[in-house]
């Protein structure tokens, strides 16, 4: 004679907890993989949404103006200073002559690529901030023919260069 087997409490237990899996277990990953796109997105330089500025500059300190650059890697946009990021410009305040007459160079450089008309900026409408609180976006102009991103010019010009990839003042 053959005896059923004993299902126990614990077998039972289990039983409902692997049902409930295999029922759930396409939902909990596509809410895990939504989840890590909305992340992606917000994070720096990934994604996010680029807005349109279409903005007259003058440079900071020449008058009044909502909007101005204040030196080769920041502005002022409606109030609000704004670091663009993909390059890092000589410094107005810098440790020699050098590089405080290339600071003045990058800053009317700035001041001239903005002034060239509409151009768009990320983060959307809240982007990160540095430890300063500013924002920080990154800056391109779309036109026909093709995409102009700032840094790239700006690098490619000698006024910007990447993470310490440049001393200012070297020989």
């Amino acid at each position: 004679m053959v005896r059923a087997p004993r299902f126990d409490a614990a077998w039972n237990a289990r039983r409902r907890r692997a049902a409930w899996w295999r029922a759930w277990r396409w939902w909990l990953g596509l809410g895990m993989v939504l989840a890590a796109a909305a992340l992606l997105a917000r994070w720096p330089g990934m994604g996010g949404e680029w807005q349109v500025v279409d903005a007259r500059f003058a440079i900071c300190g020449q008058g009044r103006a909502a909007n101005c650059v204040v030196d080769g890697d920041t502005i002022m946009l409606g109030g609000q200073r704004v670091r663009l990021t993909g390059y890092d410009a000589p410094e107005l305040a810098g440790q020699c002559e050098a590089e405080r007459r290339l600071a003045l160079l990058a800053r009317d450089a700035l001041a001239d690529w903005l002034g060239r008309g509409a151009f768009a900026l990320d983060g959307g409408a809240d982007p990160p901030r540095d430890p300063y609180g500013r924002e920080l976006r990154a800056a391109r102009r779309d036109d026909a023919a093709g995409q102009e991103r700032l840094a790239e010019t700006m690098i490619e010009r000698g006024l910007g260069r990447r993470d310490g990839s440049r001393d200012w003042c070297g020989a």
